[in-house]
C-alpha cells in the first residue's frame, strides 16, 4: 500500500508542517550548471560576477551596429583596470586582434558559452506571492539562458490560475512535473519559514541548482549548487554607501566599494 504526503504550504502566511521526502538517487549536474560552477573554480567569483556587465555593454553595441571593442572600454564603464578586463576575456577563449579589438557578436558568443548561458536551462519556481509573480512576468530571463516552464504553490486561491503564461499548479506535482522535464533548476520564493522544506522538496525531485529569494541558509546535499539572492543584504550595502555619499562634503564625492 503506498503513503501519500501532504504538499506543503508554501504561500504567504503559510505555517510549516513536517513533510517526508523520500531518498532518491544521485543524477549528474546538467552541462550548464557544470560548466558555471568550474567557470567559478577556475576564474573566482568576482570574475564570474564581471561578466554579465560585459554582456550587457556588448549587447548595446551590437544592437548599434558596431562590430568590435577594445578591452580598454569594456574597462572603462565601470572604472575596471584594463589589465583585469583582458584577463577575464582570456578565459573565455576569445582572441582579440591588435588595433582592432575584439569581435562584438564574437565575444557574446564566448561570455555565452564561458557562463552556460549558450543552451537555455528549463526552471520551475516555488512560490508564486508577489516577488514570485514578477519573476515570473520578468522578460530578461531570455538573455541569461533561463526558462521558467513551471510555477507552483500550494494555496488553493492561486492553484489553476495563470500568471504571465504558466498555469500555477499544486506543490504535490512538483515532482513528477520536475522529473518528466528532467528539470535541474529551481527558484525559490517562498516565504522563510517554509524554505527549507521546499528546497528539499526540489531536492528530493532531482533539482541540482536552487536560485534562493529567501533569507533562510539552506541545507542541500553536496551535489547541489545553491545561489541566495539577500535583497536586505543589497539594501544595506546600498544604505551605507547613500550615508557615506551624503557625509562627504560638495566636491570631495568618493566611488568607494
Amino acid at each position: 500500500m503506498k503513503t501519500r504526503t501532504r504538499p506543503i504550504p508554501f504561500h504567504a502566511g503559510a505555517k510549516k508542517e513536517p513533510a517526508a521526502v523520500p531518498a532518491e538517487p544521485k543524477t549528474a549536474f546538467p552541462e550548464a550548471l557544470l560548466r558555471q560552477t568550474g567557470a567559478v573554480r577556475k576564474a573566482g567569483m568576482a570574475c564570474v560576477k564581471r561578466m554579465p556587465a560585459y554582456l550587457q555593454l556588448l549587447r548595446r553595441l551590437q544592437a548599434e551596429g558596431q562590430e568590435h571593442v577594445s578591452g580598454t572600454v569594456l574597462a572603462g564603464v565601470h572604472r575596471w583596470e584594463p589589465v583585469i578586463v583582458r584577463k577575464d576575456l582570456a578565459l573565455t577563449g576569445a582572441v582579440g586582434t591588435p588595433r582592432i579589438g575584439f569581435g562584438v557578436s564574437e565575444l557574446i558568443t564566448a561570455i555565452e558559452r564561458f557562463l552556460g548561458w549558450d543552451n537555455q536551462t528549463k526552471a520551475v519556481l516555488v512560490g508564486v506571492g508577489s516577488l514570485g509573480t514578477a519573476l515570473l512576468g520578468y522578460q530578461g530571463f531570455q538573455n541569461i539562458g533561463i526558462r521558467i516552464v513551471g510555477a507552483f504553490d500550494s494555496d488553493r486561491k492561486i492553484i489553476g490560475t495563470w500568471v504571465h503564461g504558466r498555469k500555477v499548479q499544486a506543490t504535490g506535482h512538483l515532482n513528477a512535473f520536475v522529473r518528466r522535464g528532467e528539470i535541474r533548476l529551481g527558484i525559490l520564493t517562498v516565504p522563510e519559514e517554509v524554505a527549507q522544506a521546499a528546497a528539499d522538496l526540489m531536492v528530493g525531485a532531482g533539482v541540482k541548482g536552487i536560485w534562493n529569494f529567501t533569507a533562510k541558509e539552506l541545507h542541500v546535499p553536496a551535489d547541489v549548487v545553491t545561489q541566495k539572492e539577500d535583497l536586505a543584504e543589497g539594501l544595506a550595502v546600498l544604505s551605507r554607501r547613500l550615508n557615506q555619499l551624503t557625509a562627504v562634503p560638495p566636491g570631495k564625492l568618493s566611488h568607494q566599494p
